[in-house]
């Protein structure tokens, strides 16, 4: 596994998680030189319609769009991501390996109970990481070095929160949806065939995608906006450059 480091890593239950989430931010962030990446937990193999392989190929072209560094899939059993030494290792290695200085997660609880499961294992092996004693060696056989986020973020997924900063995503909204659309399989599904609807296949799904773009959008005087909510205490500043640099129109 490779050793380049990473600004920003996301983590997901499903392939397709952080594309609808948080995509129009990653982008954004790879536009500002920032290095991202993204790490699916599972291969969406439960998901009522498409397959694994679907899955993986779709997820490879979405990574193409948003520009990222690296997506990389650990294949943990989806429905069934046990907060377990086994699980909570294989995402220890990654983070080891591309020591992100940010990482962002799943909603703390969701409509989906794997949202939620994978939330509390990704907090566990972020923590985890940071423990010397916990050994872990990459590809090579060589000892990793501990290391933990200095910021973790939750983004919003099907349940709202109360968000504590939402970021502007105006310039890049038009590749977030080209980034979810990659999954074809999934969203916006005119033609079912074979397979059935889904809560998630249907043009009305996806409108609601737009939909609350552009609501948190409009919270903050722009046109799109992506919610997130800071873990573990009070967002801590040391310049409030961001303030002096923005003009919100509200």
């Amino acid at each position: 596994m490779s050793q380049k480091k990473l600004d920003v890593l996301a983590l997901a239950a499903h392939p397709d998680d952080t594309d609808l989430c948080c995509g129009g931010t990653l982008a954004r962030l790879v536009q500002q030189g920032k290095k991202v990446g993204v790490l699916d937990l599972t291969r969406g193999e439960m998901a009522t319609r498409g397959t694994p392989e679907d899955r993986l190929r779709e997820s490879e072209h979405a990574a193409d769009l948003l520009g990222l560094e690296v997506r990389i899939n650990i294949g943990l059993p989806d429905t069934e991501l046990e907060n377990i030494p086994e699980y909570r290792e294989k995402i220890i290695r990654v983070v080891r390996s591309y020591r992100p200085h940010i990482c962002f997660v799943g909603a703390p609880g969701d409509r989906h109970p794997d949202h939620g499961d994978a939330t509390r294992l990704e907090l566990d092996a972020l923590f985890y990481s940071g423990l010397t004693k916990i050994k872990t060696h990459n590809a090579d056989g060589d000892e990793q070095q501990r290391w933990r986020p200095s910021h973790i973020l939750h983004y919003m997924q099907d349940r709202p929160f109360e968000p504590d900063l939402v970021f502007d995503i105006s310039d890049t909204f038009e590749l977030k949806k080209k980034a979810i659309l990659a999954f074809e399989t999934q969203f916006n599904v005119s033609d079912h065939g074979d397979e059935p609807k889904s809560y998630i296949s249907s043009e009305r799904f996806f409108k609601n995608v737009e939909a609350r773009a552009r609501h948190y959008g409009h919270l903050i005087g722009a046109e799109y906006g992506e919610p997130f909510k800071y873990y573990n205490g009070p967002i801590p500043f040391t310049s409030l450059g961001e303030l002096f640099d923005s003009d919100p129109f509200r």
